[in-house]
């Protein structure tokens, strides 16, 4: 009898959830020829997303307009129904580590890099080859936070190579940043894009801390000793997308989110979800993909253990995977292809199980698409699935059969819409 109970109990878990999105971050891809000829989601082997296909509708989406390669902060920003706000993923990253922010302070997203020549800008990996651990990063941030300028700042270390920046108080964002768009193996000086003096004083205060910044870390022990280990140096910061303006977005407090990662986790404070996170494995062998792995594999035993404890208390989830999009920036389509095939068995297996019959609309998609032999976003659409328990057809979760699909062409901002995940 116990038994049975238990039964009804787990059966019933999501039934007073509307919807759930997940969105895997760059899965969109392209044709490779290390996959002959096919993408990942061509031969990943994903019976339960497939199950979920089969008994949907399909299309595809460009995540912003046609034509345009979009951030994973303007993809979801636009796919959430809001305008495009200027330079807004400093500010979103910003908030999302836990930084206090007040109108007028300047946030940026921040990578760690190797420059191989600072004189002649040359970058020899925009991510110092993926391989900085979290304590090297916490050591690297000390350093850099006792660098003396005339004006107020904090750096704070984020996810591996991932870091946040922010200058205190009456800054413009009307600033280029110095990682360069498309990645093309040099860095620029941070410039004004307006007339005004203070976007110059603020390019210029930037460049400053920059160059300040190589300095510190280029000849640091923890840089002497990675290059003994041929490992690269992480001896330069890129920062992009300054932001001084808060972004006003649309408010959804009938969500929650599960994520780990700044950008996401800034962007559903700001639209009032709740945000539910765990503590992402920190890097510490230099091995990069196996802890990718292991946080794909906590993030899914979360996301699950999350659905089933809050579900009765949020119409919606918002379930970001970004694993997914790093295979595509680094060309290795069979590690997106074992990491799709580990979503289906866990969270996609989980979702097939407990939304049939049940009134629960699954839709599946990314912000973005990062072929794998682009190495780079790139403005291909991606594709859409929305399960919604119809008549079963023949179809597969993939490019190719999302153009086909009855949903057909839809432009981000109308994306909820479209799919009728309301408010």
């Amino acid at each position: 009898m116990l038994g049975n109970i238990n039964s009804f109990k787990e059966e019933t878990l999501l039934i007073q959830m509307k919807g759930v999105l997940v969105i895997l971050d760059g899965v969109g891809d392209l044709p490779n020829s290390q996959l002959e000829g096919k993408t990942p989601l061509d031969v990943a082997e994903m019976p339960n997303l497939d199950f979920l296909a089969t008994r949907g509708e399909m299309g595809f989406m460009y995540t912003v307009k046609p034509g345009y390669t979009p951030g994973s902060d303007e993809a979801i920003v636009s796919m959430f129904g809001n305008k495009l706000i200027s330079s807004t993923r400093g500010q979103l990253e910003a908030t999302g580590a836990g930084i206090q922010l007040k109108r007028g302070d300047l946030a940026l997203r921040v990578n760690f890099a190797t420059v191989d020549s600072f004189k002649q800008r040359t970058i020899g990996d925009r991510r110092a080859g993926r391989t900085l651990t979290t304590k090297e990063a916490e050591i690297f941030a000390k350093a850099i936070n006792k660098i003396k300028l005339p004006v107020k700042f904090v750096f704070e270390p984020t996810v591996q190579h991932r870091g946040v920046l922010v200058f205190r108080g009456g800054f413009s964002d009307n600033i280029s940043g110095n990682d360069p768009n498309p990645p093309n193996g040099k860095f620029k000086l941070c410039r004004p894009l307006d007339d005004e003096e203070n976007a110059q004083y603020t390019a210029n205060m930037l460049n400053e801390f920059l160059a300040q910044v190589y300095d510190v870390l280029d000849s640091h022990p923890i840089n002497e000793e990675r290059r003994k280990k041929g490992l690269l140096a992480a001896n330069y910061l890129l920062v992009r997308g300054a932001g001084a303006e808060i972004p006003k977005l649309k408010r959804y407090p009938k969500w929650m989110c599960t994520s780990t990662m700044p950008l996401e986790v800034g962007f559903a404070t700001l639209s009032k979800m709740k945000v539910f996170s765990f503590n992402y494995p920190k890097l510490k062998n230099f091995d990069s993909y196996s802890n990718l792995h292991k946080g794909l594999a906590k993030r899914c035993k979360f996301v699950i253990k999350m659905l089933k404890k809050q579900n009765k208390k949020f119409d919606y989830a918002y379930v970001h995977i970004k694993e997914t999009d790093l295979p595509g920036h680094d060309n290795k389509p069979f590690e997106k292809k074992a990491m799709l095939e580990y979503i289906d068995k866990t969270l996609f297996k989980f979702l097939r199980k407990h939304a049939p019959a049940k009134g629960i609309k699954i839709a599946v998609t990314a912000d973005h698409s990062t072929p794998c032999k682009l190495k780079s976003h790139s403005a291909d659409p991606v594709p859409v699935l929305l399960y919604n328990d119809s008549i079963p057809k023949e179809k597969k979760f993939c490019e190719k059969e999302a153009r086909k699909g009855t949903l057909g062409r839809i432009i981000g901002i109308d994306f909820l819409k479209k799919i009728k995940f309301l408010r």
